[in-house]
Formats: C-alpha cells, sequence, structure tokens
C-alpha cells in the first residue's frame, strides 16, 4: 500500500474521532466566549502602556479572562516570559524555599528542567544550588504512575509535588485530567499543604478543564504553544491560587512589583486573540496525532498514544528505530513547512537539552510548534515526537512525504546491512 492510500485509510477509519474532536472544541470555545464575555473584553483593552508598564488595563484583564478560562483564582499572561521552561521556574523558585523539598511523581522530568533542578549543570542558580532538595518517583516498567510509590511518598519536608502533564522526551502516556486529579487527592491525604504544581505545556484545552479547574495550587505553561492559537509572538503564563501565582510574579519581576508590572509592547489584541483561537487550533492539531499515529501503526512501527486512544496533549510520538530515518522523517516534514521549506534539518546542540537534538519547525513564530512539527534527540531508540498542526489537512500532505522518506532510510538501511553481511 502507497503512502496516498494509507492516508486515505486513515482519513476514513478516524471521520468519528474527529467529530468527537470538533465537539469538544465547541465545549472549549464556549468557556473562552464565556469569559470574554464575563470580563466585558472590548476594543480598549487592546491598547498598551509602555515603560513600567503599571496600569495597563489590557494587560489585568486579560489575566482575569485567562484565569476564568482555566479555572484558577488567578493567572499572569506575561509575553516577559521567554519560554514555557522560564514560567515553570518562575513557578518553582517562587514558593520553594532553602530546605524544602520538591518531589517529582512522574519520573524524570523534560530535558530542560534537569537544569533548573540542578541534575545538569554547575553554578547557574538551581534550585539544588540554593538548597532546595529534589527526589523523584519513577515509573513502573510500564511507563505509568507507581501509585503505590506515591501513596506514601510525600514527606514532612515535601513542599511541592511537580506533576509533569506532558510525556516530554519518554516513552511513556501523557496524563488525563483524571490521572492528574487523583495524583493531587492522594498527595493532599498525606499533606494539605503541599503544593502540586502541573507543568502544562502541550495540555492547555485537550481535555474540557485544566489542571486547575480539578484541584492543582499551581500551573504553567509557554503562550506560543497551545493557548497563544498559532498568533503569540512570545511569552508564558503561570495560573492556580492567587498567593503562589503572586509569588512567582516576584520572580519574574521583582518582591514589591509583582504581578503589578509588565509592559505588554502592544501584543494585548494578539494575547486575546490566540486564546480565541486556541481550542480550535489544539482541536487540528488533536487530529493531526490521530492521522499520524494511524498510518505509522499501519507501517509496523509503535507509536504513542496508540492510533484511537484519547489524546492528553498534543504530541505523538513515534519509536523510529534509527539515526537516519529520524533525520529522513525531520526532512521530509520541514520540506513540507510554510516558512523555511528549503531548509535541511541538522543534528545539533541545543541549551538545555542533553542529546543534540534535530528539529523540523517551520513556523511562523520561531520555536513555537504550532505548525505541524517534529523532533527528536539522536539517542536510543530514536523517536520523534510530532507536534501542533493548524490544519489536519496540513498534516496528511507532510506525512505523505514523511511516510516515503522513512521508507527511502529503510532501504537504504537494509542494502547496507546486506553489503556488511557478504563483506564479512
Amino acid at each position: 500500500m502507497n503512502s496516498f492510500d494509507v492516508l486515505l485509510e486513515a482519513e476514513q477509519a478516524l471521520l468519528q474521532i474527529f467529530s468527537g474532536i470538533d465537539t469538544q472544541v465547541k465545549h472549549n470555545l464556549k468557556r473562552v466566549l464565556d469569559a470574554f464575555r464575563d470580563r466585558r473584553v472590548g476594543a480598549h483593552h487592546f491598547a498598551g502602556v509602555s515603560g513600567y508598564g503599571h496600569d495597563d488595563l489590557g494587560r489585568e484583564t486579560l489575566d482575569k479572562v485567562f484565569a476564568l478560562v482555566m479555572g484558577a483564582e488567578a493567572s499572569v499572561v506575561r509575553v516577559q516570559f521567554v519560554s514555557g521552561t522560564h514560567a515553570i521556574a518562575c513557578a518553582l523558585y517562587g514558593v520553594l524555599r532553602p530546605g524544602d523539598e520538591m518531589l517529582a511523581v512522574v519520573g524524570t522530568p523534560y530535558d530542560t528542567l534537569e537544569e533548573v533542578i540542578g541534575l545538569r549543570g554547575e553554578n547557574q542558580g538551581s534550585l539544588l544550588d540554593f538548597g532546595i532538595n529534589y527526589r523523584q518517583l519513577n515509573l513502573t516498567p510500564e511507563g505509568t504512575i507507581d501509585w503505590q510509590a506515591l501513596s506514601r511518598g510525600v514527606e514532612k519536608n515535601t513542599r511541592l509535588v511537580l506533576i509533569q502533564r506532558s510525556c516530554g522526551y519518554s516513552w511513556r502516556p501523557s496524563l488525563s485530567i483524571a490521572e492528574i486529579e487523583k495524583i493531587i487527592h492522594i498527595v493532599k491525604q498525606q499533606n494539605p499543604n503541599t503544593i502540586c504544581f502541573v507543568d502544562n505545556c502541550y495540555g492547555e484545552f485537550v481535555e474540557k478543564c485544566e489542571p486547575t479547574a480539578v484541584g492543582a495550587d499551581l500551573m504553567a505553561g509557554s503562550l506560543i504553544k497551545n493557548p497563544g492559537g498559532t498568533i503569540v509572538n512570545a511569552g508564558g503564563y503561570i495560573a492556580g491560587r492567587a498567593d503562589l501565582v503572586e509569588a512567582a510574579a516576584c520572580r519574574l519581576t521583582a518582591p514589591g512589583i509583582g504581578s503589578y508590572g509588565g509592559a505588554t509592547f502592544d501584543q494585548n489584541r494578539i494575547l486575546f486573540q490566540g486564546l480565541f483561537l486556541a481550542p480550535q487550533m489544539v482541536g487540528e492539531a488533536m487530529k493531526g496525532t490521530h492521522l499520524t499515529g494511524y498510518v505509522f501503526d499501519k507501517l509496523g512501527y509503535p507509536v504513542n498514544p496508540a492510533p484511537f486512544a484519547p489524546r492528553r496533549d498534543v504530541i505523538q510520538s513515534i519509536k523510529l528505530g534509527s539515526a537516519k530515518k529520524l533525520i529522513a522523517f525531520c526532512k521530509a516534514i520541514q520540506q513540507h513547512s510554510p516558512i523555511g521549506s528549503y531548509l535541511d534539518p541538522v543534528p545539533d546542540e541545543m541549551p538545555g537539552y542533553e542529546s543534540q537534538v534535530v528539529m523540523a519547525g517551520g513556523t511562523f513564530i520561531e520555536g513555537s510548534t504550532s505548525e505541524f512539527s517534529a523532533d527528536g534527540p539522536l539517542r536510543e531508540p530514536y523517536v520523534v515526537y510530532c507536534q501542533g498542526g493548524t490544519h489536519w489537512t496540513h498534516v496528511a500532505i507532510a506525512l505523505e512525504a514523511a511516510i516515503d522518506a522513512v521508507g527511502e532510510a529503510e532501504e537504504k538501511l537494509t542494502q547496507s546491512r546486506k553489503a556488511a553481511k557478504e563483506e564479512r
């Protein structure tokens, strides 16, 4: 079966799932519209202020709208956050103090958090440098949460529990909202004062509510991923309990300034509009993950999540098994991207990552992965992580080329092995 036929079969098989995603988009768009209406958002909120950013009505209103959408007491939505990792770091530094312990309950955190914690790198002001202890609960051999270990894992000095919603660069199921709610319940039973913090990157609008709506004390993410609706230029957010959000904001700015500063550089309209577009864009990306998972499962590759499994983020993983296939896949995606289609992805070192990474990201916003993107670390078992997709039809077009590229790489590998065997 050629690539066109595989995709045609996938599209037919997934029609019912696509319809269900559309229904969920409608639900999530309604909660955004309800928040806009509640806070009486108007064109006058698009104007920004310069300098210190004091009395920015648009920014203050956006914070309240975002909190309502997320089911949180408060939020800070700022273009000054460099990335999701930066927003997460501000949250962690905001609430943790020397002698406190942070407990990661879903195994090893995402690569870019390792240096924030202090697992890699030296003398950069990591949490460990400041006397904040770190401990983690490893996943079971099946890649799931060790519920038994979690039920007794919270200790007296465990100030914060880190819950990473998305799989990151690991081969495990991403967390559902129901699982996050269960984690929070188990933690609070042991110590109601332990802060439950969720790294929410790639998870916004994938389900019908967010972690803060089911008891998370604090969460953070990037605006150039899901909640930016593909058009926000930069930034991140923190949402949750009002006192914790303010403590995190004081790490972004300074004590005494907190959430009351930060110029918006005439970005308020885009921030509001991106939030409005976000449910639809996430819905399209979810369709793309189903399509990607289906076709590569049919081709015999291990995929995570499975083709018909409910989505918990906008990431689809494929275990390609070789560096050549990983690079070939990313090259095909790049060649069918709207921006930089003429570029060849080359594995390279990236700040915050342990291994060399190859990335295909022909996006309008650098680094956003909101348009269909693919990347992966050059390490065993050579998994490619696909994200985003503003139209599932764009994903289908790019996948057709990726299927052929991986097939050609497989053929070359087979010929190389055969030649090596004959030489022996």
